[in-house]
Formats: structure tokens, C-alpha cells, sequence
């Protein structure tokens, strides 16, 4: 597996990052409509919701972005993205207790809608974050009957479904990245396995020994413990499927 490094604004094409854009966008609307002095004098409230869904848009593309070097980092992130979203869900559950408000059961009408509506595949052209933008809003604009609604319990309900969404998608996309590393692996296994095929490329070039086990060409190594530790010998080049080695001789 060569190493590929990606474009790094790749993540604006993955739908998790395009909800969490339009969750936080009805949080920062919800906040300023409705967490108003009485519920939160300090502001806290406000601002932890606030921080809590940029955050999770942050994280995606932060982790994203460190897909091609390295793929731990990456699903790292994404499980810091999935925290914070669950914060915010947390806090917009609270919201609805403070106002000993309905939460909506499996089977409402508007849970079932809001949860059944799929996001639309982003067609991007050159000027792609021009068109991320106009898509987000596109996309947010399918929610707006709840998320723009004069009801702050319709809202708090609509965005509630929305981070639940929101966590099924990250917990997708961080069980796709642990697949793909167990196949493929990551940044650290793939340059190592680059450097091997480009000591045997070298090896083969300068007409070094074949292995008296395999036949393949050999690599000068260097004994790294014990005794003989710092002597060079010839290792065959498909360590460790084969161990076969050769004393080196002077030129």
C-alpha cells in the first residue's frame, strides 16, 4: 500500500461535517433565542452550547485533514467531535426538563420525519467552498419548519434528533477508519513498507546476492545486539517471511 497523501479540505464532502454545520448553526440561533438571562444570568449555558457544535464541526475537519498521515489521530478526533456533540445533546435535553416540556417518543410524526430525511449528495465545482456554503444552507433549509419555529420546545426537540444523528454518522465514519486500518494500515505502516520496496529496488540494482533460501535479492544490515553487535551482513530483503542471511565479504 503506497502512501497517498489526500487533499486535506477533503471532509467537506462527508455529510457528518455538513450536519454538524447545520446543527451549529441552529445553536447559535437557539441560544440567541432562547437562553436568555432568565434560564442562564452567567452566560455559561450559552456559551458552552455554542462552543460545544463548533466543536464538533472543528474536530471532523481537524481529523479529516490528518487522514493520510495518520489514521489514530484521525479517529481520535472523531471521537472528540462525537463527545462534544453528545454534550450538546446533553444540554438541549436539559433544556426541555427545565421546561418540563415533551420530549418526542419514537413514533411522533415530526420525530420520524426529521429522522427519515436524507441530506443531499454535495456537487461541488472548483469553488468548492463556495458551493459547501450554499449547500449547507440548502441542507439546513430542509429542517427549518422545526429549527426556525417560534416554539423553542419544537427546536430544542428538532435539534436533539439532529445530534442523535449526528453521533450515528461519526460512529459510522470511526468504524469505517478502524476497517480500513486493519486492511490497509496507516501512515507509519505504509511508509515503512515504501522504504522496504525501495531498498529492494536498490539492492536489485546494485547487484547484490540473492538470498540462499528464496532467491530474492539481499540488504546490508547491521547486527543490532550482542556480541557482534555493529557487524554488517547481507539479510535477505523479504524479512521477516524469510530469515536467510550471508556474511559480507570486501568488495
Amino acid at each position: 500500500m503506497a502512501v497517498d497523501i489526500q487533499f486535506s479540505q477533503s471532509y467537506h464532502w462527508l455529510s457528518s461535517w455538513i450536519l454538524a454545520n447545520v446543527i451549529q448553526l441552529a445553536t447559535q440561533d437557539f441560544c440567541e433565542r432562547f437562553v436568555d438571562y432568565n434560564m442562564d444570568p452567567g452566560r455559561r449555558l450559552y456559551d458552552q452550547m455554542v462552543m460545544a457544535a463548533r466543536c464538533v464541526v472543528a474536530n471532523i475537519a481537524e481529523g479529516s485533514s490528518r487522514h493520510s498521515t495518520s489514521v489514530e489521530s484521525e479517529m481520535r478526533l472523531l471521537d472528540v467531535a462525537r463527545a462534544s456533540n453528545d454534550e450538546l445533546q446533553g444540554d438541549i435535553f436539559n433544556f426541555l426538563l427545565r421546561k418540563k416540556a415533551d420530549v418526542w417518543a419514537i413514533g411522533n410524526t415530526d420525530r420520524e420525519t426529521i429522522w427519515q430525511m436524507r441530506l443531499d449528495t454535495p456537487q461541488y465545482t472548483n469553488s468548492y467552498l463556495h458551493d459547501a456554503a450554499l449547500h449547507i444552507l440548502a441542507q439546513k433549509s430542509k429542517f427549518d419548519q422545526w429549527l426556525e419555529n417560534d416554539n423553542p420546545e419544537i427546536v430544542a426537540n428538532a435539534l436533539l434528533i439532529l445530534c442523535l444523528r449526528e453521533n450515528r454518522m461519526l460512529q459510522a465514519q470511526i468504524q469505517h477508519q478502524l476497517a480500513n486500518f486493519r486492511q490497509k494500515g496507516g501512515f507509519t505502516e505504509n511508509m515503512t513498507a515504501e522504504r522496504l520496496e525501495a531498498r529492494k529496488a536498490q539492492a536489485s540494482s546494485n547487484a547484490a546476492p540473492s538470498c540462499p533460501k528464496c532467491g530474492k535479492p539481499m540488504l546490508k544490515r547491521m547486527q543490532k545486539k550482542g556480541q557482534m553487535h555493529g557487524r554488517e551482513f547481507w539479510g535477505c530483503s523479504d524479512y521477516p517471511k524469510c530469515n536467510g542471511i550471508m556474511p559480507l565479504t570486501p568488495d
